[in-house]
C-alpha cells in the first residue's frame, strides 16, 4: 500500500520523489546469543529493504534501512533488569563511546534519509550504533 501511494507522487528526479526507512538492527549483521528469530526478522528487513530498493529506485523512490544499536529505550532497560546486567558494563560492551544511544539520534538519521541531503542514496543500511559494528 505504502509503495503504490508513493508511485502516485514520485517525482523521479534526483531520486528525490518519495523515501522509505525501515528499522533493522546491528542483529541484520552480527547476531547475538538466544535470538533467533529476531535476527531472522532483521535479515528480512534488510533483504526486503534492498529488493525494494533495486524495484522502485526507476521512480523515484529511495528505501533504506536504520540499524540501531543499543539505543537507551524501556525496553532495553527493561532486559538488562531482567538479566541482571549493569548498565555501564553492558553501555561499554556495545558502544565504543561506552554509552546508549538515544531514540534521537535514531530519529536523526531516519530524517536525513528522508530528506533531499540523501538524494543519491538506495538499498542502504545505516549503522546508527556508536560503533559496535566497527569492532
Amino acid at each position: 500500500h505504502e509503495l503504490r501511494a508513493m508511485l502516485d507522487t514520485a517525482s523521479g528526479r534526483h531520486g528525490g520523489g518519495a523515501s522509505i526507512v525501515n528499522i533493522a538492527s546491528t542483529n541484520s549483521f552480527r547476531p547475538q546469543h538466544d535470538q533467533p528469530a529476531y535476527t531472522a526478522s532483521k535479515h528480512a528487513v534488510l533483504g526486503l529493504t534492498r529488493s525494494a530498493a533495486m524495484d522502485y529506485s526507476v521512480h523515484g523512490i529511495r528505501v533504506n534501512a536504520i540499524c540501531p544499536g543499543a539505543i537507551d529505550t524501556p525496553m532495553l532497560r527493561q532486559a538488562m533488569e531482567r538479566r541482571g546486567r549493569d548498565v555501564d558494563d553492558v553501555a561499554k560492551r556495545l558502544s565504543r563511546f561506552g554509552r546508549f544511544g538515544e531514540p534521537s539520534e535514531i530519529a536523526n538519521a531516519a530524517l536525513w534519509l528522508c530528506s533531499d541531503a540523501s538524494s543519491f542514496t538506495t538499498g542502504h543500511a545505516l549503522a546508527v550504533d556508536g560503533g559496535m559494528l566497527a569492532t
